[in-house]
This record gives C-alpha cells, sequence and structure tokens, in this order.
C-alpha cells in the first residue's frame, strides 16, 4: 500500500472509529479499536523510556497507527517526515494529537502536532532546548518538560507550558529537580516522575502539581532501589496504573497499580507472577489493559491485551521482528479534566508558607518522636548559600515570606546550631503561594490539628533574612 492509500484508508478508519463516540446507535467500529503507539528500530534492552532525556536522542522512533479490525493489522505510519518521532497523546475530544519528534537528525527534540483529520502535522515550540514528553491542558495549552534556563545548580528539566501555537510559554516548577513523563489527571493536576539534583536513576517519584507550578507534593515513591518505567494513566475505576521495575531486576518492568484515594497503602504488582517484560500500559474502556510486553529478551516488544483481575495475558494486538512496540494509546471516549484556577500572580514577589510543628516527625506516629532532641530553629538553605536562620515560636510553628520561584531547603537546628535531621526536600513558592505543612518529615496523609500556629499571629519573616522589606505590588482600590 503506497503512501496516499495509506493516509485515505486511515482516515475512513479514523472517522468511522470516532463517530462510535458520538452515535453510539449506529453499528460501526468503536474508536477504541485504533490504537497509536511507537515503534523503535532498536532494541530497547536496558532503556528506559521514561529516563534522563540523554538516553532517547539517537533512537529511531515513529509514531504508528492499526485497527484492530483488520485481519493483517499493517501499521499506518502518521510521523513519516521525521527522522524520529515519539510520546504521543491524542486530544481530549479526538482530533488531534501532540508528540515529540526530531524533524532532522542534527535536530533537537521539539513539539509538534497533526490534525487527525487531514494528518497535516505543525511546530509547536521552536527553541534552542529539547522539549519533550508533552500533554494537553483542559484551557488548551500544552505542558511539557524542557531544560530550565535558570538551573545554576546543574542542568534539570522542568515543566513548561504554552499556547497551542508555542506562544506564551510559562515556566511551572523551580526547584532542580528534572521531571519527565508528565500526565494530567481528571483533577486537573499534574503527575510527572521527578528526579533529585545529582542522583541516580533510582532515586525518583511521581510527584503531582497544579498546571501553574503551585502545591508540587510527593505522590508515590516506589522501594528503595525500583525504578519508574512509564507515565502513570488513570483507569475508569479510579485506578493509576504506570511501570515499575525493582532493584534486584532493573530492565524488568512490571504493571502496577494504585488506588487515586489511598496511594501510600494501595500498590499492587498485577505482573509479579507472570514471565516476562513490561513496557507501557494504557486502560481499554472493556475495564483491560493494552500492554507493550516480551516474554524473553530475544524477542521485540508487542501489544497484547491483559487482565487485570485474572492477571493473563490474551492474544497478540500487534507483533513485529523489526520493531520495538511502545508507548500505546487507544482511542476511546475521555472525560475532560478539569480546569483549576491559579493562584499565581506575577505581579506579587512572593509566597508565603506556614509550618505548624517542626518537632512533629514522620516517625511520630511509631512512638520514637520522644527520643529525637527538640529543635529550636529552622535553617533555609539556598542554591549555594545559607538564606537565614529563624526562631520557631513556643509550639513549633513559622511563617516565612520567600521570594517566589527560588528554590530552598529547610533544615531544624538546635540551640547550639546543630542540625537534628535531614534536610528536606528541594521547595519553590510561586508569586502570590500560600502553602503549609504538619512537620519535618511528616507522612504524606497526615492532617494538621484544628489550631491557630502562634506564628501566623506575627507577621512572616522574609527569606532571605537580611531583606528587611519585600516591596510588593501596588494595588488600586478604586
Amino acid at each position: 500500500m503506497n503512501k496516499t492509500r495509506a493516509i485515505i484508508f486511515f482516515l475512513i478508519i479514523l472517522v468511522i472509529g470516532l463517530s462510535g463516540v458520538f452515535f453510539p446507535s449506529c453499528k460501526v467500529a468503536r474508536s477504541e479499536d485504533i490504537i497509536v503507539f511507537t515503534q523503535f528500530s532498536e532494541n530497547l534492552q536496558g532503556i528506559n523510556l521514561a529516563g534522563r532525556d540523554s538516553s532517547l536522542h539517537d533512537i529511531r522512533s515513529r509514531i504508528v497507527s492499526i485497527d484492530q479490525n483488520l485481519p493483517d493489522r499493517q501499521p499506518i505510519v502518521l510521523t513519516e517526515e521525521f527522522f524520529s518521532a515519539r510520546s504521543p497523546e491524542i486530544s481530549h475530544d479526538g482530533k488531534r494529537m501532540i508528540f515529540t519528534a526530531r524533524k532532522n537528525q542534527s535536530d533537537n527534540w521539539q513539539i509538534w502536532e497533526i490534525n487527525l483529520k487531514n494528518l497535516k502535522s505543525r511546530l509547536v515550540t521552536s527553541i534552542k532546548d529539547n522539549c519533550i514528553d508533552p500533554a494537553y491542558l483542559p484551557n488548551e495549552r500544552i505542558i511539557f518538560s524542557k531544560l530550565a534556563l535558570n538551573s545554576d545548580l546543574n542542568e534539570a528539566n522542568a515543566i513548561f507550558s504554552c499556547n497551542p501555537d508555542g506562544s506564551d510559554m510559562r515556566q511551572s516548577t523551580f526547584n532542580p529537580n528534572a521531571y519527565r513523563a508528565l500526565t494530567v489527571l481528571l483533577d486537573g493536576r499534574v503527575m510527572a516522575i521527578s528526579r533529585q539534583q545529582n542522583s541516580n536513576e533510582r532515586e525518583e517519584a511521581f510527584m503531582v502539581l497544579r498546571p501553574d507550578g503551585t502545591k508540587n507534593e510527593l505522590f508515590y515513591e516506589g522501594e528503595e532501589g525500583s525504578r519508574l518505567g512509564s507515565r502513570m494513566t488513570e483507569t475508569a475505576d479510579g485506578k493509576l496504573i504506570f511501570i515499575e521495575s525493582e532493584e534486584q531486576d532493573p530492565n524488568r518492568g512490571n504493571v502496577v497499580s494504585l488506588n487515586y484515594n489511598e496511594p501510600f497503602h494501595s500498590f499492587k504488582n498485577l505482573t509479579s507472577g507472570l514471565e516476562g517484560d513490561f513496557r507501557s500500559v494504557y486502560p481499554l474502556k472493556s475495564g483491560k489493559y493494552l500492554v507493550s510486553y516480551r516474554k524473553t529478551s530475544e524477542e521485540r516488544y508487542g501489544l497484547y491485551e491483559f487482565d487485570p483481575e485474572n492477571k493473563s495475558l490474551g492474544q497478540a494486538v500487534y507483533s513485529s521482528k523489526d520493531f520495538d512496540a511502545a508507548e500505546v494509546f487507544a482511542f476511546r471516549s475521555m472525560e475532560q479534566p478539569k480546569k483549576l484556577p491559579s493562584e499565581v500572580d506575577m505581579g506579587v514577589k512572593t509566597g508565603l508558607i506556614l509550618c505548624q510543628d517542626i518537632n512533629f516527625h514522620g516517625i511520630e506516629m511509631s512512638g520514637m518522636a520522644s527520643a529525637l532532641p527538640k529543635a529550636s530553629k529552622i535553617r533555609i538553605i539556598g542554591r549555594d548559600s545559607i538564606l537565614g536562620e529563624v526562631d520557631a515560636e513556643k509550639d513549633g510553628s513559622f511563617y516565612l515570606k520567600v521570594i517566589a520561584d527560588t528554590p530552598f531547603r529547610i533544615e531544624t537546628i538546635d540551640d547550639q546550631g546543630r542540625a537534628l535531621c535531614e534536610t528536606c526536600d528541594w521547595i519553590y513558592l510561586r508569586p502570590n503561594e500560600r502553602r503549609g505543612c504538619v512537620g519535618c518529615h511528616e507522612g504524606q496523609e497526615i492532617v494538621p490539628d484544628n489550631k491557630v500556629s502562634l506564628a501566623v499571629k506575627h507577621t512572616p519573616v522574609s527569606v532571605p533574612v537580611h531583606i528587611n522589606k519585600v516591596v510588593e505590588k501596588k494595588v488600586s482600590l478604586e
């Protein structure tokens, strides 16, 4: 089949498939029968698709589609004009597909979009940095990962967003962590794999935040030595599924799931008893999953249906001796995520953070807290200097006004200036953001006591502490 006939054929199938979403009474193919995925010409052995950007730079790949109703299931190449393309995501209305690609071998990765009615592609971003892992926001903006220009600790990918034409680019994250594998949840928040600065591949976690970068917090981290291998995807029954490998076998990915409402207590390895390796997973309307899988290292990754209830694989949906298949996406009726309001005000120069008690730790519930020495102060650490020390109130609370979009860490100290626990992860506050925490290294599911902290009865301490006054924007009362 030549290129022209292939395109026409794909369009016919696509129109018929998508019409099943809007006209369910018609006897036509289900939209879910059309599958989009990435073909990798090189063997993916030892390569983490959600890993560091540099490991993916020279991998040849292309985005294709198949219709499960066709007996031969020959893939139609959607990105034939590109040297390499990957990370497809379909818009919520099923009319567009966003992806990252290199038009020529010497190009950097940039964000592109294809109109699925005519298969015409257009460039979204056009900058010197690699732009990867795009996703659609409900307000029509596009979110993606890109090297942060102002990261002077080391190079790290931050989260950015832009309009569909690439204009009005805004940075969302400002700590020195590297963010990859972005997903927009139905609640409107962004889920991303985050790796700490100067860490190795095994020190990573799923972080969740609002699209504007506020309320950035830990959602899930695996056991020590585990490795996250794909973006997280949401199912219709409130599960979150992704690929994770264990320390003893980092090249063997498993399909795992969490419950949305209790991610720290609902981990399930759905493929622990199965021989083989999984690379990506995507939920189907039927309740089954579409997975990228191979049984042995000598085989190529193919596409299979997987039954999470019975933990069993079905027949192969697609396989090839020449390509690995991964990053799978099936057309289905998709609910529009919520549009979250933003508290960010770029006219404001600071953000506020309140801690209820610096002597409340995550081990408080284990009965070991009485053995810990009591802290009386906090030390705020910036990129390359100490930003100051602040006395805690008698109840252990503190209240800070911090220069916005500036990463910092906090450690608790005693009266002699000795650090009492490990420094917390890097924090940043967006302009006008208000954040709060229960204590230091507290569990993510601990609710603060219903009381007024002593610190909020006073003016917040400015950070850096040598700044006497921060002039915020002027607000007109007219």
